[in-house]
């Protein structure tokens, strides 16, 4: 099966890896680039740690396009390294101290996969860059579930949490596992009997789903676009504020008398080590993307809410984040 969004992220891969292929011969060189005399940057590489097609991927990859086509940086490689919701990526990406051309697209899901994984490396270890985007989660099932509602889901739940099972694409500690618990303690349902699935980000998670092989999904509604639009998963429910322009016809969670709004949040690390002016090249190179007329159009397209922080501000934030998932898996006995 090839979605449209399948097709998408193929073709920005394809974009990256031409661009890669054409500056091959500079990519990895000390000097291949600071864009500091207004020429694009060269040598960058952004790893994502989740399969291709999950929501950091699609992050990446649009990231890499835009500041491709507005000439703010130029070769950019875009790869994957999945494993343990994030922390083998995250592990590289602090083995790689000092390496001022690479970074990862991460977000939420690895911080608290950081703690539940017992990795060596956590988030406290690399350089902050920069926040990116929020987006609102949605609930989901397939098109032959027998919830049509939310109500119809509730009252479902409640009857037997522990044999409806509820499948996200992050580890205990990440959006797609937090999102449920608040769920469940906003509808009367003890978060400890809740039963979640793990699966490693939205391109295991959306086969799960079609699959029937879990009662329902929650997660970032871009990992369902493409399906949604072709019928074959049905939304129940967005966990915005306000409805989603891109998914119109679904409910709030407010709507449905659900007291409870999440979002989740994606942004760009660097290894530790890396010299201020290292710092300043991602910042700069960021900050011009996100000014970008071309930029502000995909984060129409994607349904993605602007969050653009960088430095020490995106710094801070991120040692907030951590504490909090830090202290929420404590109590639930998972860190």
């Amino acid at each position: 099966m090839r979605t449209r969004r399948a097709a998408l992220v193929g073709a920005l891969a394809a974009v990256s890896m031409v661009a890669v292929s054409a500056c091959g011969a500079t990519a990895d060189k000390e000097d291949s680039g600071s864009g500091g005399d207004g020429k694009p940057v060269t040598g960058l590489r952004l790893m994502v740690p989740n399969t291709p097609g999950s929501g950091y991927d699609l992050t990446a990859r649009t990231v890499s396009q835009v500041m491709q086509d507005t000439k703010v940086a130029s070769g950019i490689q875009v790869f994957t390294l999945p494993g343990a919701s994030g922390t083998v990526g995250l592990q590289r990406l602090v083995n790689e101290k000092g390496n001022g051309k690479m970074a990862m697209q991460m977000g939420l899901g690895v911080v608290g996969a950081s703690y539940t994984s017992k990795s060596e490396a956590t988030l406290t270890d690399t350089t902050p860059i920069a926040k990116l985007i929020e987006e609102a989660g949605a609930i989901v099932v397939p098109k032959d579930s027998p919830y049509k509602t939310m109500d119809d889901l509730v009252t479902a739940w409640k009857k037997n949490p522990k044999k409806l099972a509820v499948g996200g694409g992050s580890s205990p500690g990440g959006p797609d596992h937090l999102l449920p618990m608040q769920l469940a303690k906003a509808v009367g349902i003890k978060p400890k009997d809740v039963n979640y699935v793990s699966y490693d980000g939205g391109g295991e998670l959306l086969p799960a789903i079609l699959g029937n092989k879990i009662g329902f999904g929650a997660s970032g509604f871009g990992e369902f676009l493409d399906q949604i639009e072709a019928g074959q998963v049905r939304v129940l429910a967005v966990t915005s504020e306000k409805p989603i322009d891109a998914l119109k016809d679904a409910p709030t969670l407010k709507d449905q008398g659900i007291d409870l709004v999440f979002t989740n949040w994606r942004g760009i690390v660097a290894p530790p080590g890396i010299t201020d002016e290292q710092k300043k090249t991602w910042i700069d190179a960021l900050t011009t993307m996100h000014d970008s007329d071309e930029w502000k159009a995909q984060l129409e397209k994607n349904g993605w809410v602007d969050a653009f922080a960088t430095g020490d501000e995106f710094g801070s934030y991120l040692t907030e984040q951590d504490k909090a998932v830090a202290d929420l898996l404590a109590e639930l006995g998972l860190a």
